[in-house]
């Protein structure tokens, strides 16, 4: 069951990259990088460093490890539609870039990386742990793992209407979750505004990220929302146990707007 689960995510995401190939904008940017992943990474502390990352989809964490002045990346995405239109939206960056066409986690453990990254990836696989695993067998001593994953805390009351609707639109085919986001759209921009003023819930997200980006951006932010068959929201306990299941120590946690956690953790070195 967690097999075919898996793979059905797999496909919802293939389909959904393939729709939405581009990553223009705030969307792909550093900007955005840096909101993901402050206080944990300091700025400039990835450059000239050996990474990989889990689950690129279009490339978009690619482009902005990139502009982070990273020497090389392995870009690893198991869907077959979406490792197309990776492999097409790096191809000007091929000498910095490799595409691997796996799940998470067969990564190769080659004990080489200085760190490994995980961006929207981990709450949408029933089973992380050998994923987890396997970023750690890619890392050197020292390397560290940096994720980013949806949040249970400060996400109660919207769960309360996504959860059920997930249900129903995870099994909608692509034009009809397209029209359905377009429709939704419309109550979003207006929510946006309002969190503008007022303190309402997940304010800080609206105004600050989602706000910024471009209306079709946030369509599509609508449309990964409904589409997986399958997505977690993990509390803070489950982040670091997760993460110590993968033999990771010195895990830094931060709540990213009152809504997610992003988490950066260490591979110890080896004891002869």
């Amino acid at each position: 069951m967690t097999e075919q689960l898996s793979q059905k995510t797999i496909n919802d995401f293939g389909r959904q990259w393939k729709a939405y190939q581009d990553n223009e904008g705030f969307y792909g940017s550093s900007e955005l990088f840096a909101d993901h992943f402050s206080p944990l990474l300091r700025p400039g502390e990835i450059a000239g460093k050996r990474v990989a990352d889990i689950g690129s989809g279009t490339g978009r964490i690619v482009q902005m490890l990139l502009a982070e002045r990273v020497s090389e990346v392995l870009a690893v995405e198991p869907a077959s539609d979406a490792f197309g239109v990776l492999v097409k939206n790096v191809s000007s960056m091929k000498d910095k870039v490799t595409c691997l066409n796996v799940t998470g986690d067969n990564l190769p453990p080659t004990g080489d990386f200085d760190y490994v990254f995980s961006v929207g990836v981990l709450h949408h696989i029933p089973d992380p742990v050998p994923v987890v695993q396997a970023a750690y067998s890619a890392l050197k001593s020292e390397g560290k793992l940096a994720i980013w994953v949806y949040g249970k805390e400060g996400n109660e009351l919207y769960l309360l209407f996504v959860e059920p609707l997930r249900k129903i639109t995870s099994l909608m085919p692509h034009w009809l979750l397209e029209g359905l986001s377009w429709i939704l759209y419309f109550p979003l921009a207006i929510y946006i505004q309002l969190c503008k003023v007022f303190p309402l819930p997940l304010h800080n997200y609206a105004t600050n990220v989602i706000g910024r980006m471009t209306p079709d951006k946030q369509r599509l932010i609508i449309y990964d929302q409904l589409n997986p068959a399958y997505a977690k929201y993990y509390s803070r306990d489950e982040v670091i146990s997760l993460l110590q299941q993968g033999g990771f120590v010195d895990i830094s946690v931060h709540q990213r707007h009152g809504y997610s956690w992003t988490a950066v953790a260490t591979k110890p070195i080896k004891e002869d």
